[in-house]
This record gives C-alpha cells, sequence and structure tokens, in this order.
C-alpha cells in the first residue's frame, strides 16, 4: 500500500485507482490521519481489525525508526498496543486522528520522510455516491501508485530550461495486440544468421579380414604404395600455383567481358554515326528537292528570288567563260547573244510570276471564304472542342457554296442557268447598284446561252459575274461574317501618323512598307523598291540567312521569352555579320554549308547578341551548348579570336543597345518581320 504526506507538492505521477466499498465486517477499510511531532500529518487506510502495534510497525517501517520508540496518543491519551481502531471509537464511512511522539526524542527524534515532488494527492480519498434516489454512500477511494519501472525509450531534451520530453511510449502502457486468427512471424524469426565453423568430425573405420566362417575375396585387392612426402611448404606452393591459374582465367573472363562491352559501344557508336550521316544527307536530298521545286514551281517572293539569284550565278558563268575563251568582235558578239539569252530568261520569270499571282489570289479569296464559313469554336474545360453556327456563319457558307458553283465549268446548259437562277434570287434580296449590275449581267448571260453563243465566247462576261459576286460577298451589308476579316480604312478626318516617303518611287506609304537594317546602311526605300533593285541588279537570295535567323529566333524564344535582339536584326543584318564577321563558315571546323551553318550563343548563361555569338553547324554547336566553362573547352588563341570578332559586330551594330531599351520603354513587341522607320534609325514599328 503506498503512502504520501498531506504537506508534498510536485507532478502527479501514473497512479492506479482501487475503489473499496465500506463493509460491516472487521476488515473494512478506514482511513487513519497520524499527526507528526513537526505538523506533518500522514493519511492511509487500515483494516479497522487492526492494533496499534500493527500501526506502529507499519509507521516505523516507513521512517525507518524502531517501534520501541513510537508512542500513539489519541487526543492527548495513550493509548495501548492491544488496542484496536474499532476499540478507539472508529464509526463506518468515518475516520480517527492519531498523534504520534517519540520516547527519547533527544536521541532518537522523530523525523518525517523525503517529500515526494513528484506526486501531490493523498493515497485514500472519501467519495461519496448515490446508491438510490435518496439515499447516499460514502466510498473510500485508494489510489495506488504502479510499481514497475518503464524503461526509457528516449526523447528530446530542452538546451535552456534542462527540461526532459519522453515519447508516449514512456507515459502509457503499451495496448495488447489481440490475435488476428494468423500466425505472424517478426523479421527476426524470418532472418537466420550463418556461421561458419570448421571441425574434425570422426570417421569410423573398420578392417574385414578373412576368419573361419567368413571368406573375403582378394581378387580385387590393389597393392596401394606410399608416395612422396609432401611437405607445407610444397603444399602451399601448390596452392598458389592452383590460385594463380584460377586468378589468371578470372581476369581472362573479365578482360573479355571488357573488351566485348567495348566493342558493343563501338558499334553503338559506328551505327549511331552512320544514322546521322544517313539523316543528314536526307535532309541535304529534301533540301536539294525543295529548292529545285520552288525553281520548277515558283509561288512566292522568296521562290522568285531565288531564281533571279541562280539566273545571276549563270550570267556570271558564261560571261567569265566567254572573257576567257574569246576576244575582240567575237567576245562582244557572245555577250550580245547572252543577254538575248538573259532577257528571255527574265521574260520566262514574269510569265511564272503572274500565273502564280493569279494562284495566289484565288488561294487568297478561298481561304477568306473558308474563314467566313468556319463555325465558332471554343475549347471547353475537358480539353474538347465546341463548335457553333450562327446566322452569319451559315449565309456566308451559302454564299461560298454559290460561289463555289458559280466558278465551276459546266457542260450541260441547264446546270449553268439553274447556278445563275440561284444567283438572282440571292441578289435581288438587297436593291443597290452593285446588285443591279450583277442582275443585268445575269440577265445578258441568259440571253446570250439562249441564243446558243459559244461558252469561250462568254468567259469575259462571266468571268464579270464571279468579279461582282466577290465584291459582293465582301460587303458587310450583305455578309455580315466578313467585317472581322477585312482591314478597315483609316477615316478620312483621322490624321495618320508615321507616314514616310519613298526616294525611289516618291510614294507615301506607312513605317510597315519601309525596311532598314539595324546599322543604318540602306536607303529610305520601301519594300517593293527593295525587290526591284535586287531583282535588277544584285540578284541576291537571302533565304539561308532567312532560315538561320529563324533557326535562332525560335532558339531564343525557348530559353528566353523576354529575347528582342534577334527580333530586331534583319536578313541583310545577319548576312553582314555571317559574310563579313565570321567569313561564311564555322568558326572551328571551317564548314562553308550554309544550309548546315547556325547561330548560337557563346555564353550560353547571357543573351544572345551579335557580340555574344558564335557561327558553328549543327554537330558543334550542340556539342558547344553543353560546356560548362568555355576556358576549359577552348584554347587562349581561338577564344581571343572570338572575342575580337565579338568587338566589330559591337562597333558595327552599335545601336542595338538604343533599340532595345526603347522597346521597353514603349512595351512595343518586337516583330518578327522586317520593320524599321525611314527616317530614324531606330523603329518601333511593326509589319
Amino acid at each position: 500500500m503506498g503512502w504520501t504526506a498531506a504537506l508534498c507538492r510536485g507532478s502527479h505521477p501514473l497512479l492506479s485507482t482501487s475503489l473499496k466499498a465500506e463493509a460491516n465486517s472487521d476488515n473494512s477499510w478506514r482511513a487513519v490521519k497520524m499527526l507528526l511531532p513537526e505538523g506533518h500529518v500522514m493519511t492511509l487506510a487500515f483494516a479497522i481489525g487492526l492494533t496499534i502495534q500493527d500501526l506502529k510497525n507499519h509507521f516505523a517501517n516507513e521512517l525507518k525508526i524502531s517501534p520501541d520508540i513510537i508512542q500513539v496518543s489519541l487526543d492527548g491519551s495513550v493509548v495501548t498496543d492491544r488496542d484496536t481502531l474499532v476499540d478507539l471509537g472508529v464509526q463506518p464511512h468515518g475516520t480517527i486522528q492519531l498523534e504520534m511522539s517519540s520516547i527519547d526524542p533527544e536521541n532518537h527524534p522523530i523525523r518525517p520522510v523525503k517529500l515526494q515532488t513528484e506526486y501531490n494527492m493523498p493515497d485514500v480519498i472519501t467519495v461519496r455516491v448515490q446508491a438510490g434516489t435518496d439515499t447516499y454512500q460514502d466510498v473510500v477511494v485508494e489510489i495506488e501508485r504502479a510499481t514497475q519501472r518503464k524503461a526509457f525509450l528516449g526523447g528530446y531534451r530542452h538546451k535552456v530550461t534542462g527540461t526532459e520530453f519522453h515519447h508516449c511510449a514512456v507515459q502509457t502502457l503499451a495496448k495488447r495486440r489481440f490475435g488476428r486468427g494468423v500466425e505472424t512471424f517478426c523479421r527476426d524469426t524470418q532472418t537466420v544468421q550463418v556461421k561458419s565453423q570448421a571441425q574434425q568430425c570422426s570417421s569410423t573405420i573398420a578392417t574385414q579380414i578373412n576368419k573361419i566362417g567368413c571368406y573375403v575375396s582378394n581378387m580385387e585387392d590393389k597393392l596401394v604404395t606410399p608416395g612422396p612426402y609432401v611437405t607445407a611448404q610444397q603444399c602451399i606452393f601448390q596452392k598458389m600455383k592452383a590460385i594463380l591459374i584460377l586468378q589468371k582465367y578470372a581476369r581472362r573472363w573479365l578482360a573479355k567481358c571488357q573488351v566485348d562491352q567495348l566493342r558493343q559501344e563501338r558499334e553503338e557508336r559506328l551505327e549511331w554515326l552512320e544514322s546521322q550521316n544517313a539523316r543528314k544527307l536526307l535532309e541535304k536530298e529534301k533540301q536539294v528537292e525543295e529548292e529545285y521545286r520552288r525553281r520548277m514551281n515558283p509561288q512566292t517572293k522568296e521562290d522568285f528570288a531565288l531564281l533571279y539569284s541562280a539566273l545571276e550565278r549563270w550570267r556570271k558563268e558564261e560571261v567569265e567563260r566567254i572573257d576567257a575563251m574569246q576576244e575582240g568582235a567575237k567576245r562582244k558578239g557572245a555577250l550580245c547573244t547572252l543577254l538575248n539569252e538573259e532577257t528571255q530568261h527574265i521574260a520566262s520569270i514574269g510569265q511564272h510570276r503572274l500565273v502564280a499571282a493569279k494562284k495566289n489570289e484565288e488561294k487568297a479569296v478561298q481561304a477568306l471564304l473558308d474563314k467566313c464559313a468556319a463555325p465558332k469554336a471554343w475549347k471547353s474545360l475537358d480539353g474538347k472542342v465546341t463548335e457553333m453556327d450562327t446566322q452569319s456563319t451559315i449565309r456566308a457558307r451559302e454564299l461560298q457554296e454559290l460561289y463555289s458553283s458559280l466558278n465551276t465549268p459546266y457542260s450541260h446548259p441547264d446546270d449553268r442557268l439553274g447556278v445563275l437562277q440561284a444567283l438572282r434570287d440571292t441578289v435581288k434580296e438587297h436593291d443597290c447598284k452593285l446588285t443591279r449590275e450583277i442582275l443585268d449581267l445575269i440577265s445578258r448571260e441568259d440571253d446570250l446561252m439562249a441564243r446558243e453563243v459559244k461558252s469561250v465566247n462568254l468567259e469575259g462576261l462571266r468571268k464579270r459575274i464571279s468579279t461582282l459576286f466577290l465584291q459582293y460577298i465582301k460587303t458587310p451589308a450583305f455578309n455580315p461574317e466578313v467585317a472581322r476579316l477585312l482591314k478597315v480604312p483609316p477615316k478620312a478626318g483621322q490624321k495618320r501618323s508615321k507616314i514616310y516617303r519613298c526616294k525611289a518611287c516618291n510614294n507615301y506609304l506607312p513605317c510597315t512598307g519601309f525596311s532598314m537594317s539595324i546599322s543604318g546602311s540602306q536607303t529610305a526605300r520601301c519594300h517593293r523598291c527593295l525587290e526591284l533593285d535586287n531583282e535588277a541588279r544584285r540578284r541576291d537570295d537571302v533565304s539561308l540567312y532567312r532560315d538561320i535567323l529563324q533557326n535562332l529566333r525560335s532558339t531564343e524564344a525557348e530559353r528566353l521569352p523576354q529575347a528582342k535582339i534577334t527580333y530586331l536584326l534583319q536578313e541583310q543584318d545577319l548576312r553582314y555579320l555571317v559574310d563579313v564577321i565570321w567569313g561564311a563558315q564555322s568558326a572551328l571546323s571551317a564548314c562553308d554549308d550554309m544550309r548546315d551553318l547556325v547561330m548560337v550563343r557563346w555564353e550560353r548563361a547571357q543573351e544572345w547578341s551579335p557580340w555574344n555569338c558564335i557561327l558553328l553547324n549543327k554537330d558543334e554547336a550542340s556539342a558547344h551548348l553543353k560546356m560548362e566553362s568555355i576556358r576549359l573547352a577552348y584554347g587562349t588563341s581561338f577564344i581571343r579570336s572570338i572575342r575580337h570578332k565579338h568587338i566589330l559586330a559591337r562597333n558595327y551594330f552599335s545601336e542595338i543597345p538604343a533599340m532595345a531599351e526603347r522597346f521597353d520603354n514603349t512595351a512595343y513587341l518586337p516583330a518578327a518581320q522586317s520593320s524599321a522607320p525611314v527616317a530614324l534609325p531606330v523603329s518601333t514599328a511593326t509589319e
């Protein structure tokens, strides 16, 4: 049974409580308060049948003194050792207070035990509980402390205050896990520890010999003679020899594996190189085929620039051949013949340009009609595209189908008359000068077809009807969907800014109609005049430089979306940078194939600029961009030559920083096409 001092202070330890209800038997428990000499009180629960001698023995054991020197008194009267608690007048559900003193206080004083700071609750308390509706019962509650000492399972200690914080397993008892019906084992049970130990085992040997009643045949007996004695050194030598043989074959096997691995890597490397060479060859073949297709079927301005460039190369070769082989009058005659051939080629190119312009115009008209007839589309949250037709898109689709039917050749006149009747019904919904003219032309064609006029003679009239109907389709009043696709001209009273005059054709055009390099070397001429001058004099093809510039813009847009310098450069600027500064060849391998050259960063951590670039082929560029340190990869002389080229580029393109700063201040987006004003070297206009 635990005990405690009534005046102790401290933390609350783990306690276990047991309720003992009072009974009328002698074994019932009662609370006893023992008053010590120095005013301390000890409260304990005892059975009412115990004697005073039993109490003395208990307190002597607790106070570490002899029971003979203890004297117990009640209300100032000394009680005998044979008296029980019942004899002293202890009532049911009550308590008794006794005084304890020493017979010899000088030699054997009674000192209280050391206070337990971790426990501040009494061992025995009386609790009144309700037993019935109007009846109550006093119950003595005994508080017992746990006797086991829990193991320290770890925790934390505050470095400043020194307070220890234990894990929850230290504070509470572990919950017992009930069986789940399945036999389980811990990890130690499943792991076997193997220990090798050599020992000499006993071997029982017996020899069978002839005797009475037992015959052993000696037909298969062998005569064994002892061999030479093997010393310990010889045994060690044999073992070392065997070890060397094992090591030799093991090293042979390892070397063979390494050689096989190197051979496999070499084969993979050769296959990769072969595939890369095949890929490059295929790309070159595709480029040659594409260039041949562009020459045979030119469609764009770049295709015709390629034709004029090829014509100029042919003319120069012929002039060199004539100058080397002929002189005097024969040379002049050959040059005149060459001039006539050049004139014929130019005329042929002009005919191709007219055909291409007609095809491009038809494609543009068809693209406009497709955009007008396309339904409204938007993407939902789940990624699906939803389309919806409106009245305007349905109207545009009907006009598109009618325009296609109008331009389709028909073999039977009745089909053509049906299309004209549908066109008449559509146009007569609106009354204006355009519709009246279309109706007049439709009536005229009906009259001519009734007179059986040939279709060849009606081509002009039908072309006129088609042109007027296209004008009808492009009118927003008749086709509302076309309003968002037409270029709206500025109002007459609105002031037009950034209008410049071309010094070649004397036409006033907006800034987007002009082109000027960053260096300011171009004259103040419009795009059309520059193209005409190039076709007549230089006949340069900048398609290769345009490809290099587009590749540079795409790579820089991926690395740095805010890049502006690449959009400020034009084809002629990049041509000067490639041809003059870098010599139109790779800085490492001197490769001069323009189709394989790319412009990349010199310092990959900085933005691309003419003073932070290098011209390499595609393989060299991919390896260069993987380098961590340029100074460790290249030599000093090579780095010095690159720095010199960067200085030349910085001096030539000195206007780039000012233009980039102006873009930042005005918040203009860089244009993907050529753009610059004519009167100033710096521009923010876009085309």
